[in-house]
């Protein structure tokens, strides 16, 4: 690590829980990221600015006007754009150091699952239930640790699943996602919000890449921003779970 990354890191370098390993650790991490809208945003720009070395950044949309509210990654000037390639470009402007590799389109299961299984980490900050259960399934497979985000309205969730012996993972909690699925588009978000949401996941995400402190395992935390409140609840796996359930 050279002078300037030293001066560049240096208010996490000081971080006893962190150093001058743990900042080496995050150089030489690669996530994966699912989706760069509203959560997709913070994480992109904390992970690269905190100084992970690599981002795989995934998503197969193109940045509209409407998306700028709350999708801070993106300008005016990106409307239009993929999103990948507009977030890959504030990526290089915030730190010319990261590493990014886009994939401007939607992945098919083995696709996914060789880019989760070259990941140390998997942030899920899609918006539909057919994505994040496929995401669950090639992090399970592969036993990557994986940071899910969601947000809506005014709530917002998170929980890490690291595929743990005796631990839930996504399936478990959600089943075969019964209800549909609820979109910004419908249901409207505040802006804020999303940015709270995506800047826990990145910040899982730093510890998990780092080694520092202790992950949100097996756990739920629930977020309401409208009348403040914030919930955590323990996870339990479900035996009949089909990915990793024992029958």
């Amino acid at each position: 690590m050279n002078d300037e990354e030293l001066l560049r890191y240096s208010r996490q370098i000081m971080l006893p829980e962190l150093g001058f390993e743990g900042q080496q650790r995050l150089a030489q991490g690669h996530a994966l990221i699912i989706g760069l809208g509203g959560l997709g945003s913070p994480v992109a720009l904390y992970l690269a600015a905190a100084g992970v070395g690599r981002l795989t950044l995934v998503d197969d949309d193109q940045v509209d006007l409407s998306n700028l509210q709350r999708q801070v990654i993106h300008d005016s000037d990106s409307i239009g754009q993929a999103k990948v390639e507009s977030a890959a470009r504030r990526i290089a402007a915030i730190n010319p150091a990261c590493q990014t590799h886009t994939v401007p389109r939607r992945l098919d299961e083995e696709e996914l699952g060789g880019l989760v299984q070259q990941a140390n980490v998997v942030l899920d900050c899609s918006d539909n239930f057919a994505t994040r259960f496929m995401v669950n399934r090639q992090c399970h497979a592969a036993h990557t640790p994986l940071v899910s985000g969601a947000a809506i309205r005014w709530e917002g969730q998170l929980a890490v699943f690291a595929y743990g012996e005796g631990e839930a993972c996504y399936q478990c909690l959600y089943g075969e996602g019964g209800e549909e699925d609820l979109r910004c588009s419908q249901n409207g978000v505040a802006a804020p919000l999303v940015g709270i949401i995506g800047s826990l996941q990145a910040l899982e995400a730093l510890k998990l890449l780092s080694g520092a402190g202790e992950p949100l395992c097996n756990r739920l935390l629930i977020v309401d921003t409208l009348h403040p409140q914030w919930q955590t609840l323990k996870l339990r796996p479900d035996p009949a779970c089909p990915v990793c359930g024992s029958r």
